[in-house]
């Protein structure tokens, strides 16, 4: 149930119902009311949610999946480390990348599989019926 989610969601992020609900914009009442199953959640406070505390639509609409998304954050703060480094290397690498369109990344992505296939590391590609 959605109400469940909620207080799932609030209680792992260590939160009262009302810095929950300042959180996403409501009052403690209505953090109360749908976690308790007297109100139902908006489709605008399941957004809210999500987006607040990186939780993945699917799992709090249905309880499939993951509760939480992976978050790129670390990701982010390296490519902003090299890209404010000295090497150039790595910073025009990351260029290199970022002009790519989706047809040139499929065939970088074909180049590395046969790599790893070569190299005897096999994987299956979401991006085709191959292994890797």
């Amino acid at each position: 149930m959605q109400n469940e989610r909620v207080r799932t969601i609030r209680k792992a992020c260590d939160l009262t119902m009302e810095k929950f609900g300042e959180r996403i914009g409501v009052a403690k009442t209505t953090i109360s009311g749908i976690e308790s199953g007297h109100r139902n959640l908006t489709e605008h406070m399941k957004k809210s949610i999500c987006r607040e505390f990186n939780v993945n639509y699917t799992w709090l609409d249905s309880g499939e999946g993951e509760m939480f998304l992976d978050s790129d954050d670390e990701i982010m703060e390296t490519i902003d480390r090299i890209m404010a480094g000295e090497n150039e290397f790595h910073k025009n690498l990351f260029k290199t990348f970022a002009r790519l369109d989706e047809e040139d990344l499929l065939a970088l992505e074909h180049v590395i599989n046969t790599f790893l296939d070569v190299s005897g590391k096999t994987k299956k590609s979401p991006h085709s019926e191959q292994s890797l």
